[in-house]
């Protein structure tokens, strides 16, 4: 049964089979930021420079010199993935993100399943990028990089529950900072370069016993995955459309620039990096704080690290804000029994929802001590599915009464979605088997919970809605 859209107080109305009075209806976050917040929370999710620091040197492992080849081909697969997101975004404004849009267009259970995997990706990304601070406090102080990833979670956690305004202005100050760490390494890599342009389809990488492999296709695009991964936060910009000023217009603006600013901050360092070290062993071990000292100087390299740290930290406070708004979403579309409902509804007294908070930073820091491999691959395979689940969508949304529905539209649309559809489909086969293994075991669980308890159910539960205000 595919939802249509319907302010959300009838759907309260719907599933409790009463008047629809104010005290009934579901409780709505404030609409308190502007474009410029909106960009900021948005960049900051997508942390370009923790990012750069915490997932490229992995890519640089095992792809060497095609690293900045496979981050560009993901930037440009983002793109459509950010059309998809951006009309989508615009036509249903929910802080459910993905799966408001995707229940909306492609029905209940593909937009249940599309909420599993953004809940994986959500849970376990935080942690992931956590677990990093460590590395770059150690010029100050060694530290051991689980504890310090499950403190940091517990410092996001606890900064998530103040008020949305405030944490943009926070999360913006920390933006600065990294994006400066991020622009140093770029000038010190380009202006220590060892090789050419020509060095960046070069298609190398350190192998065993001091030989250098060859980088295949096949790598590279089993590697698109985590690069998809490393653009992954301008998404939030549709998690937070509820809480943006003008959703139709901001949403889009939000999502395109974000993935335009962040995907530069990324790949510019890349590719200064690639033509920056010394070595094909150099790259492929990835130490990019050892670079930067080599670059420069030890003062140098502190303050990097240091502004890295930060980066993730900032980061942390924007996944907490964002995940919490999912569960929050969930709750008030009647995804789990009434009294956990009641509980992740839950607003504080800065508006924000205390404790579908709570509920996604303590386990994020009980994640940090959870093996991090398996944490990157089974987070790829969950974000590469739920790109191909909103694809699908935005396949479907000029149907019926959407189609004269005013939101934001694509180009190129359906061939976009098409193609985009295609690509997906094609990276998550060849990923590997373990990770999808894990990733489709949950989802057979979530398929099992949604057979025998949301859709006996379905006049009560999973009753997925916009806000009132964005009907207009």
């Amino acid at each position: 049964m595919t939802d249509t859209l319907r302010p959300a107080e009838n759907a309260v109305a719907q599933a409790t089979g009463t008047p629809t009075e104010a005290k009934d209806s579901p409780q709505q976050l404030k609409r308190s930021i502007g474009v410029v917040g909106g960009t900021l929370l948005t960049l900051s999710c997508v942390t370009p420079a923790s990012t750069l620091f915490v997932v490229v040197p992995d890519l640089f492992g095992s792809l060497g010199t095609a690293t900045a080849v496979t981050i560009a081909i993901g930037s440009l697969l983002c793109v459509a993935v950010a059309f998809c997101y951006s009309e989508l975004g615009t036509l249903i404004p929910s802080a459910g993100g993905e799966y408001a849009m995707v229940s909306t267009m492609a029905g209940r259970l593909a937009g249940w399943l599309v909420f599993v995997l953004s809940l994986l990706v959500v849970l376990i990304v935080p942690p992931v990028i956590a677990m990093g601070t460590a590395d770059y406090l150690a010029p100050v102080v060694h530290l051991d990089p689980s504890m310090t990833g499950a403190a940091v979670m517990l410092l996001a956690t606890l900064a998530g529950l103040l008020d949305l305004r405030a944490n943009a202005w926070i999360t913006g100050i920390f933006l600065v900072l990294e994006v400066i760490a991020a622009g140093v390494v770029a000038l010190l890599g380009f202006t220590h370069s060892h090789r050419g342009v020509g060095s960046l389809v070069s298609m190398q990488v350190a192998g065993s016993h001091g030989h250098t492999d060859t980088v295949t296709a096949m790598m590279v695009i089993s590697g698109l995955a985590i690069a998809l991964f490393a653009t992954q936060g301008f998404s939030t910009a549709v998690y937070l459309s509820e809480e943006l000023e003008n959703p139709r217009r901001n949403v889009a603006r939000t999502v395109l620039a974000t993935l335009a600013i962040s995907s530069v901050i990324i790949l510019v360092p890349v590719v200064a990096i690639t033509m920056g070290a010394s070595g094909i062993q150099q790259l492929t071990e990835g130490d990019l704080s050892a670079m930067v000292t080599a670059w420069s100087n030890s003062a140098v390299g502190t303050f990097v690290s240091l502004c890295v740290a930060l980066a993730i930290i900032n980061a942390g406070i924007v996944m907490v804000i964002q995940n919490s708004r999912v569960l929050f979403a969930s709750a008030r579309d009647k995804a789990w029994p009434e009294p956990v409902n009641n509980l992740f509804a839950k607003l504080g007294r800065f508006g924000s929802p205390w404790v579908a908070t709570l509920v996604v930073g303590v386990p994020g820091a009980i994640l940090c001590f959870v093996n991090l491999d398996t944490l990157y691959g089974i987070t790829g395979v969950s974000v590469t599915g739920m790109y191909l689940l909103v694809a699908v969508a935005a396949l479907l949304a000029r149907r019926g009464s959407h189609r004269h529905t005013p939101a934001w539209r694509m180009p190129l649309w359906p061939a976009m979605p098409v193609l985009l559809i295609a690509v997906l489909a094609y990276i998550l086969t060849q990923q590997e088997v373990g990770y999808l293994l894990w990733t489709g075991g949950i989802l057979v669980v979530a398929t099992l919970y949604w057979a025998f308890y949301l859709r006996p159910r379905r006049d009560t539960r999973w009753l997925v809605s916009i806000p009132e205000d964005a009907q207009a």
